[in-house]
């Protein structure tokens, strides 16, 4: 008897994300076969992350299913986010040796300022994250080149939870964790607190230039209040731009 498929909610822009058995099954598109060159490439180089398993017979995109909860539903405490940093360093590190495939298509939404470094997972954050047995990053279809500022401000920002909501005595101690965790170098760790809202900005203007354009599934993930949400977490966080650069200090 074959394995059921289950619908795999909480992603906003790969429609048709299932699980059968132990496997996650999602369309193929352009960018798949770099993403899942890259991914293979990482768990070579030692990063645990979703195996992958070539195509079913409906031509899906297959992957290893990795158990445990997300992230973004059981809130890491500092020991975890320093982990966290950790791991977001062994995957730049070891993407630093990562062969790019001269005709790779990717499909990274959201170029970072300057020249490009190295490929990056574009996302590592609480909802791409699984803990249980094992912690692992998923969801890798929009990796892309990148660099480790770009990518860290993105990850550090969302794990700390910055947004107009937010604690910012809270949130300076979580970014601490995460930052620390990572262990950069001092141009970076001074970089990071500036970048922070800049990424922030750039999320908001992706959507906002995607809801002029019409392009889905973005200019939804706009309308359904993520431009705003966006918008307000990069004021918040350049307002109070001083508080990171405290934490930060070494």
């Amino acid at each position: 008897m074959a394995d059921m498929e289950i619908l795999l909610a909480g992603g906003n822009a790969t429609a048709a994300v299932v699980r059968v058995g132990d496997t996650v099954r999602k369309p193929v598109v352009a960018s798949s076969a770099a993403t899942t060159h890259f991914l293979s490439a990482m768990r070579a180089a030692g990063i645990d992350a979703p195996r992958p398993q070539g195509v079913d017979e409906a031509g899906r995109l297959v992957l290893e299913f990795v158990p445990g909860a997300l992230a973004d539903d059981r809130e890491p405490d500092l020991s975890e986010l320093r982990d966290i940093g950790r791991l977001v360093r062994r995957i730049h590190d070891a993407s630093l040796a990562y062969a790019l495939e001269p005709d790779a298509v990717w499909d990274a939404i959201i170029p970072p300022p300057g020249v490009p470094e190295l490929i990056c997972h574009n996302d590592l954050t609480p909802w791409n994250l699984v803990i249980g047995e094992r912690m692992v990053f998923i969801d890798w279809d929009g990796a892309g080149p990148s660099t480790r500022a770009w990518d860290l401000a993105y990850s550090a920002q969302a794990f700390a939870g910055l947004h107009a909501e937010a604690d910012e005595v809270v949130g300076a101690q979580r970014l601490r964790a995460i930052v620390d965790g990572y262990d950069p170098d001092e141009a970076l760790r001074r970089e990071l607190p500036a970048l922070l809202a800049v990424r922030a900005q750039a999320m908001h203007d992706m959507l906002a230039d995607a809801h002029r354009d019409g392009r889905m599934p973005w200019a939804r993930v706009y309308a359904e209040g993520h431009g705003a949400f966006w918008a307000a977490a990069a004021e918040w966080i350049r307002q109070r731009e001083h508080v990171w650069q405290a934490a930060l200090r070494t």
